[in-house]
């Protein structure tokens, strides 16, 4: 008999699902108020009230009409599919300003930098470490690994109970 562990890498891997997006996988919040539920439909408990159009969220299940959202803040909990946009953002959530880059490389010139909880706008896909991003109409390339919304692995632990965050 043969036994093997899921890697955590393989229990991130993309499946499909109802909606034929991948999981886990980045939106953005699309309205200045958002709900955030226990559980998939609106007779589940309200856990708090997201204020923040185009914060970052990661899908990390779902169902037909249901999204449940991993936040910046490692909160999770279950929102309308309609209050949720494919738009890419990013945040960055380290306390320090972020430089951003007029090429994608360290050395270059510095153009802007990103605030901490600052939310840009992704232009372009990350690619080789970089990503192209904009916010108050300056744009530059910021490292990756600085941004939260970029990384493919699941940023929360899904064991942990939502109603634990307080908004």
């Amino acid at each position: 008999m043969i036994s093997a562990a899921l890697t955590p890498a393989a229990q991130a891997a993309p499946r499909q699902t109802p909606s034929g997006q991948p999981v886990p996988r980045y939106v953005s919040l699309k309205f200045d108020k958002v709900y955030a539920r226990a559980g998939p439909g609106e007779d589940h408990k309200l856990l708090w009230v997201y204020q923040a159009k185009g914060l970052p969220v990661q899908v990390i299940a779902e169902n037909t009409e249901w999204r449940r959202i991993c936040d910046p803040d490692g909160g999770m909990a279950w929102v309308h599919r309609r209050l949720t946009s494919g738009e890419s953002t990013v945040m960055r959530v380290k306390p320090t300003r972020l430089a951003l880059h007029k090429k994608p490389r360290a050395e270059a010139e510095i153009t802007a930098y990103l605030n901490p909880r600052s939310i840009a706008e992704l232009v372009k896909d990350c690619e080789e470490g970089w990503c192209r991003v904009r916010s108050d109409g300056v744009s530059g390339w910021a490292q990756a690994g600085e941004l939260w919304g970029t990384s493919d692995a699941i940023q929360c632990k899904v064991g942990r109970p939502g109603a634990a965050r307080s908004r």
